[in-house]
């Protein structure tokens, strides 16, 4: 579509146009109801084809085992950093957690009101320039909390620790499905849909039966993982409009080969951008080392902060748009979620060797 931009927002972020051609030939009537998604009761049969192929397909993109259920939630993922030691700090006992950036450092202030945290490893001194190598996991962890990918910092984990029988929780709100991982590896995964999903407004958990048997008596019901595994994320109205949408996305994700080849475009396209900026280090400067560089977020900073104010207006004059960095770190950040195509890279990395050139 020729009004269309290439939006490099962090989240919400880009949608595949397939999805939402998808999304609006179906919104006015969805498979002859004669209703919208957005209508149609989630008690119903059409709602309950839904659910059930959204869940059958994480299963079979990400090669789930039997024994882990797929939830659809509400809260966001931030809700999700209480309902994590809600359900699996005990009193008296200790979690363990890596502090990589904002939302891990969001997720150990809410565990905190609930019981003890170790810190098993951080970058904050180095202003959370990479992802700490070493860790230090107490073998009597009730579980190790990871955040796979950093927005604002432009970190990712490149591989993920043996925990050593302790078990193993990962916020993948900004890569889960962008490239391929033994997600059985882990013990309960959660992930807003709003980076490569779907829309915000649905948060998807994956959790393994053994995790699921651990969860804390005497919370409130909808705070209980049990409640909604039990209920197929029915016991009270889900997020319908969202799951929907998040069924097209993992749709389209399998048309294009799953994620072997999701994977390798979103290699093209991160390595696009960073071999030019290790062409130009003393211009376009990474703010990560590179053996922690993220494949979703990457960021830099430019010569000076009018050369960035520069840079972002003028891309956006040429249809690109979302480039701004985090409020809290400035400078300029690309995210290249699974939906944006190798043709926004490229034409990004044509516009900055062509800025470098007249600046």
């Amino acid at each position: 579509m020729a009004n269309r931009v290439f939006n490099f927002n962090p989240g919400p972020a880009t949608l595949p146009l397939d999805v939402l051609k998808t999304v609006q030939q179906e919104l006015l009537d969805y498979k002859g109801t004669g209703m919208s998604v957005m209508e149609i009761s989630h008690r119903s049969a059409e709602f309950d084809e839904i659910n059930d192929t959204c869940i059958a397909l994480f299963k079979e993109i990400l090669e789930l085992d039997d024994s882990c259920h797929v939830l659809f939630m509400g809260g966001g993922a931030s809700t999700q950093f209480a309902m994590v030691p809600m359900n699996f700090l005990p009193k008296g006992g200790t979690a363990a957690y890596v502090d990589t950036g904002s939302w891990s450092s969001k997720a150990i202030k809410e565990a905190k009101l609930l019981g003890n945290v170790h810190l098993a490893g951080s970058s904050k001194e180095s202003k959370y320039d990479h992802i700490p190598d070493k860790l230090d996991i107490p073998g009597d962890a009730a579980y190790l909390h990871l955040t796979s990918n950093n927005t604002i910092y432009g970190t990712q984990y490149q591989a993920y620790p043996d925990t050593g029988g302790v078990p193993l929780v990962c916020d993948m709100s900004s890569d889960i499905a962008s490239r391929r991982w033994d997600f059985n590896k882990f013990d309960l995964i959660y992930a807003g849909a709003q980076k490569n999903l779907g829309p915000a407004g649905v948060t998807v958990v994956i959790i393994k039966q053994t995790m699921l048997d651990k969860c804390a008596e005497g919370n409130p019901t909808m705070f209980n993982y049990r409640t909604h595994a039990e209920k197929k994320s029915l016991y009270n109205t889900p997020p319908a409009f969202p799951i929907y949408i998040v069924k097209v996305v993992l749709e389209w994700v399998k048309t294009q080969g799953g994620l072997h080849a999701v994977e390798k475009a979103n290699m093209a396209k991160k390595e696009r951008i960073y071999q030019l900026m290790d062409q130009h280090p003393d211009y376009f400067r990474g703010t990560v080392q590179p053996g922690s560089r993220s494949w979703m977020n990457i960021t830099m900073r430019l010569p000076s902060e009018d050369l960035e104010k520069k840079f972002i207006a003028e891309a956006k004059t040429a249809g690109m748009v979302g480039l701004k960095g985090h409020r809290s770190v400035g400078g300029i950040r690309v995210s290249l979620y699974n939906a944006m195509p190798l043709e926004g890279a490229e034409k990004l990395a044509r516009f900055m060797e062509e800025f470098k050139k007249k600046n």
